[in-house]
């Protein structure tokens, strides 16, 4: 996840791994606490690592040559704390949260280069980080809708994260190698007239989080917005499964069962992260994710995210179930692929020492991020599969 309110990063904080938030720490604590934490850890996979190479295994599949093209991520976020008149805005819990320090810094960004430049610096930053990629080479930056009241208007109150299509699309109009994400709740009484601009303004899909915007996506009052993003062209990048990078979160609005209207209806839909940590009518949303894939032929998902520490067996999972096989394209959620949360050396019976100590070394993030998939088994298919689901790639 604004002139300089209340603001803080535009994107869903997709660690995952927080609860609810307590008072801000003072001042210092959380380079403390994370630099203690990154040396623990550090000793610990070390530890556990020599040990895990007795059982070493292998990667999940064979890994194969990257595809010739430059890859396409499908997945990346932005972030704002409303500086510069972007538009953005965040909550005053989320402002005053310690993540959002660490959280900029993994774009390469503070707060006051915010305040000084605007908003808009982090989409320079990560086209500048993007250009330097040897192997990706464009990234669909996506906004992020809040929750709409009863007169279809942005409620504030309940919108804890405010990215605005209007900033998104004019900054990354401005680069050659980002990509638009519209973020629309399809509740507003405008929606439809919302698509239809954020089309001509270069939309190449639709983003939703329906845990934290308040959709229901099996909501029949939803069949005119599904008809305008067939009519459109407009694939649907939705979150499914938990949701923990918020302080509120309803996790039933994220079951993939949901999702079987706009499927019926024929609507293109994206599964973020194939549904993983989360699980409704007693079942794991992954396996709710799966049986839909086998019935719905225009269901799709990606694999970004699925190397966080917090996310074990996920990606082992998407590579070797018969039913993500020619359903899975490439992404990264970056920033988060730029954070401790992933590292090559959690996986020490997948990779060799001399593996993850070269894989550590990639400076770029999005480098580091495909050397890592592709040691691990990702297939070159799923690298190339983003490129050819976007329509309007340059």
């Amino acid at each position: 996840m604004n002139a300089v309110t209340t603001s803080q990063p535009s994107v869903n904080f997709r660690t995952e791994c927080g609860g609810r938030r307590s008072a801000a720490p003072p001042p210092g604590w959380s380079r403390r606490f994370l630099r203690r934490a990154g040396w623990f850890l550090s000793s610990i996979t070390l530890v556990m690592g020599a040990g895990c190479q007795l059982l070493f295994t292998g990667p999940f599949a064979p890994p194969q040559p990257l595809p010739e093209t430059k890859l396409l991520d499908i997945h990346c976020h932005t972030a704002g704390i409303g500086a510069g008149g972007s538009g953005c805005f965040i909550s005053k819990e989320m402002e005053t949260s310690w993540k959002l320090r660490p959280y900029l810094k993994s774009f390469g960004a503070t707060r006051e280069e915010l305040v000084e430049k605007g908003d808009a610096h982090v989409i320079q930053l990560i086209s500048r980080q993007l250009a330097r990629s040897q192997h990706v080479g464009q990234a669909v930056v996506l906004a992020l809708d809040g929750v709409v009241d009863g007169q279809g208007e942005l409620d504030r109150a309940r919108t804890e994260v405010y990215v605005p299509n209007e900033f998104v699309a004019r900054e990354v109009a401005k680069t050659t190698n980002l990509l638009f994400g519209a973020s629309i709740n399809p509740y507003r009484k405008d929606a439809l007239e919302r698509l239809v601009r954020a089309k001509t303004n270069g939309a190449q899909l639709v983003k939703w989080i329906p845990s934290i915007m308040a959709i229901d996506p099996a909501d029949e009052k939803l069949v005119p917005f599904y008809e305008k993003l067939i009519e459109l062209q407009l694939p649907l990048l939705t979150h499914a499964g938990q949701e923990r990078s918020f302080t509120h979160a309803n996790d039933a609005l994220c079951d993939p069962e949901r999702l079987r209207l706009p499927l019926r209806l024929g609507v293109t839909v994206i599964v973020a992260h194939i549904a993983s940590t989360g699980s409704n009518g007693g079942e794991r949303d992954t396996d709710r994710l799966r049986r839909l894939l086998a019935e719905f032929p225009r269901l799709h998902s990606e694999i970004s995210s699925l190397t966080q520490l917090n996310k074990p067996g996920y990606l082992r999972e998407a590579l070797t179930r018969s039913e993500f096989q020619g359903r899975l394209m490439y992404g990264t959620d970056f920033p988060l692929i730029n954070t401790p949360l992933v590292s090559p050396w959690f996986f020490p019976r997948r990779l060799r020492i001399p593996e993850m100590w070269r894989i550590s070394r990639i400076e770029n993030p999005w480098d580091r991020d495909v050397a890592l998939k592709q040691a691990l088994g990702v297939p070159p298919e799923i690298f190339a599969r983003s490129r050819e689901m976007v329509p309007g790639v340059r």
